[in-house]
Formats: C-alpha cells, sequence, structure tokens
C-alpha cells in the first residue's frame, strides 16, 4: 500500500511532497493542503508544473481591511462564485485543487428535540480525491500576509441529497490541469467543471457524533454506528457562501 505521501504525490503528479501527518477532523481556521499550479513546466511537457502548500481555511479576500469585520468563508457556491466580489478575483486567477479522504456532513431532522446524524462521506473507490478550490493571499496594514483558501460547493447528487443539499465540488484527475490553468482557462470556460460528481462516486457512512468536537482527532470518529431513523432534513439557508449552523469539519491530507 502507498504511503499517503506517495499516494497523493503520484495522483497529483507533484516533483516532490513533504511528510503528510494523519489529520481526521480539521475545522475552519486550521491549515489545510492545497495544490496549485507553479511557475515552470512539467519536464518534458508544456504543462506548469504543480506544488503543494498549506492555506488557512477560510478565505479573506486581499479589498478586506478588518478581518474582525469579514465573515469567514469556508465555503463559495459555484453558481455565484464568479461574479461575486468576494471570489471573483480569485476565480480567474488562483483556482486551487485540495486533497482529501472524505468529508463530514449532518442530516438534521426537522422537529423538537431530533437528533442529527453525522455521515463520513468518501470515495467508494480509491482513497483520495480532489475538491476544487480558490485561494487569496491577504495582506494586513503591518504588511504581513496570510494565505487563505475556500472550497466550492454545488448542489447535492442523488446520493447526498437526503442528507444535505449541497456537497463539495469534486475536480477529476483528467482535469486537473484545466481547472488550475488561469492563464489560458477563463472561469467561464471551466463552469463545466463545478458541477455535482456522479451518483455512486461516494458512499455515505454514519459515524457517531465526536465528529463534532474538534478536540477529537482521533481515527476513531471514523468508526461506523447504527444510522438512527431518517426523517426529513430540516431547511437550510439558500444562497449564502457561509457556513451552514452545522459542524463544518472535512478529513483532509
Amino acid at each position: 500500500m502507498l504511503a499517503k505521501r506517495d499516494l497523493a504525490r503520484d495522483y497529483f503528479d507533484l516533483a516532490d511532497l513533504d511528510d503528510l501527518p494523519e489529520r481526521y477532523n480539521i475545522a475552519p481556521t486550521q491549515p489545510i493542503l492545497v495544490i496549485v499550479a507553479g511557475e515552470r513546466q512539467q519536464p518534458g511537457s508544456n504543462l506548469p508544473e504543480r506544488k503543494a502548500m498549506l492555506v488557512r481555511w477560510g478565505f479573506m479576500p486581499g479589498w478586506v481591511k478588518d478581518p474582525r469585520d469579514f465573515p469567514l468563508l469556508i465555503n463559495a457556491r459555484a453558481e455565484t462564485a464568479i461574479g461575486k466580489a468576494s471570489f471573483r478575483a480569485a476565480m480567474r486567477h488562483r483556482r486551487i485543487l485540495v486533497p482529501a479522504s472524505g468529508f463530514f456532513e449532518w442530516r438534521r431532522p426537522e422537529g423538537k428535540g431530533a437528533k442529527a446524524q453525522a455521515y463520513w462521506i468518501r470515495p467508494k473507490k480509491g482513497e483520495i480525491l480532489a475538491f476544487a478550490g480558490l485561494m487569496e493571499t491577504w495582506s494586513s496594514a503591518d504588511g504581513s500576509e496570510v494565505d487563505t483558501g475556500a472550497i466550492l460547493t454545488t448542489a447535492a447528487n442523488n446520493d447526498i441529497a437526503r442528507i444535505h443539499d449541497r456537497m463539495p465540488v469534486v475536480i477529476r484527475p483528467e482535469d486537473f490541469s484545466r481547472w488550475l490553468d488561469c492563464k489560458t482557462q477563463e472561469p467561464r470556460d471551466v463552469t463545466d467543471l463545478m458541477k455535482p460528481i456522479d451518483d455512486g462516486f461516494f458512499e455515505a457512512i454514519p459515524i457517531s457524533d465526536k465528529v463534532g468536537k474538534v478536540a477529537n482527532m482521533g481515527p476513531d470518529i471514523l468508526e461506523p454506528v447504527e444510522e438512527r431513523a431518517e426523517e426529513a432534513p430540516a431547511e437550510t439557508k439558500k444562497g449564502a457562501d457561509a457556513p451552514p449552523s452545522s459542524p463544518d469539519q472535512l478529513s483532509l491530507f
């Protein structure tokens, strides 16, 4: 079996990659690994060399003066990101890939006292995937810089819709170069990539609510539990780029 480092390096065709620690429960504002197009070309190819870097999970547009006055944007709606002021520049110039082994989501039933069910949602085949993302480097008044990022979301496919109405945008390996190519591929050229992944790609495994606490960081949070009886999901706000009220951790490399 390939080590996580080798798996990610081969999957994203990276020249090199530092060791990857096992991280099972990542929360907003924590660092996440992302893949960007480098300045040099890949050996024997006219495609840019890809490189990995860490960014803060929580997007901050460059024009924000005081982060305290701006909401934490961990997600960007794919349907509106091209035209929205917060994401317009990043969609044009700074598209990224976010390596992950899956993500967590909650089904929140209606009714007083009804308890939410957490799910570990992972690919049925393979150990790694890539979410579409955006990044921006925010500069403070004192000159310090922070690289920040957000994950693009789209309408849920049929497999995920019973749990939540949104899901991350998944970019397939054959589309990595096109998504990362911000020099020749304008946002309108990659809109076809920002759609729900095919039904059958993911499997949703019910897990305990331990995942809702960031302090719980061990692999035991992925252990399957008996699924609670399914009820109608509570309504979620439409059109918001800010995170919903449910926990927002993802499982990322």
